[in-house]
């Protein structure tokens, strides 16, 4: 398998901190989203980026690839594995879990590198995981499910065990929660499979609520307007009130997942400003620049 460098493909330091790593991932995938770049291998970007961040947002997963790397593997070179192989169920570094993706969003289409680093190659019955066989009983492995799948409820496909199964999700499923399915683990034992949420290039998760960061131009902040938002349901249309600033957050209730009350989503005004494409643009920003001064901050 070849060593991948996770910082460098979400163009972050080593030394970067959960904020700013979460930040560049977001900003990656809404450029590089298949629904929305029309860029020559745009989809093998935004997956390359999924897959960094799931191995670089949990504290396990990067201390594990961090003791890899510090090994001073280059981008592309092939990766000895420690003495033993990556452990039995464990990963390298001990990291003591199993993951199997389901439900589409960025759970799919994980590499052979990460696949092998965090056990998932052995939960899809993969080659090449040198784990020790276990003893009959119940297997446990955490399910991690698209927030679309959450809010819509149905059924996932999953491998494991060599085998393919249909797991019926219920609509509003918490993470944390367990789905069991008799006799399907390893020797005849139950399956536990414990539901955690896959991270989402649109949205993140408080509680029951969603929340989106909205951009919008200046023009749209300062004079309002009616603009178009992604919601797991669909897109919505929401009224954007005159005279907004950066940070301002607008509800959309019951628009989050599903639950005893249902949640809401909250969009997060995030302003930016387009880089003007031709003469005209340009203009209008010297425009701008003449009718507001130079002392606008101070107002």
């Amino acid at each position: 398998m070849q060593f991948k460098d996770y910082y460098d493909t979400l163009g972050v330091e080593p030394s970067a901190g959960e904020a700013e790593i979460k930040t560049a991932y977001r900003r990656l995938a809404r450029k590089y989203h298949p629904d929305v770049s029309k860029e020559a291998g745009a989809e093998e970007r935004f997956k390359a980026v999924n897959e960094a961040y799931e191995a670089l947002r949990d504290p396990q997963k990067r201390t594990a690839y961090d003791q890899l790397r510090a090994r001073g593997y280059r981008p592309g070179e092939e990766v000895q594995p420690p003495p033993g192989g990556f452990g039995g169920g464990q990963g390298y570094g001990g990291v003591d879990f199993e993951e199997i993706f389901a439900g589409g969003g960025a759970g799919g289409g994980f590499s052979d590198f990460f696949e092998s680093m965090f056990g998932r190659g052995r939960a899809r019955g993969g080659p090449g995981f040198q784990g020790r066989p276990r003893p009959p009983g119940d297997t446990r492995a955490k399910l991690a499910i698209s927030l679309e799948t959450v809010f819509q409820g149905g059924s996932v496909r999953i491998g494991i065990n060599g085998k393919t199964l249909d797991v019926r999700v219920p609509k509003g499923v918490r993470e944390g929660q367990v789905i069991r399915l008799a006799g399907q683990g390893e020797g005849g034992g139950n399956l536990l499979l414990e539901v955690e949420y896959a991270a989402h290039p649109q949205f993140e998760v408080d509680g029951r609520n969603i929340i989106h960061q909205l951009p919008v131009a200046p023009w749209e902040a300062a004079l309002g307007a009616t603009v178009s938002v992604p919601t797991l349901g669909g897109p919505v249309e929401l009224k954007v009130p005159a005279k907004s600033e950066a940070g301002r957050k607008l509800r959309l209730r019951g628009r989050g997942l599903p639950g005893a009350p249902d949640g809401d989503q909250i969009v997060e005004l995030e302003v930016l400003a387009p880089t003007p494409q031709d003469t005209a643009q340009t203009q209008a920003y010297e425009a701008l620049r003449d009718a507001f001064g130079s002392d606008w901050r101070r107002a």
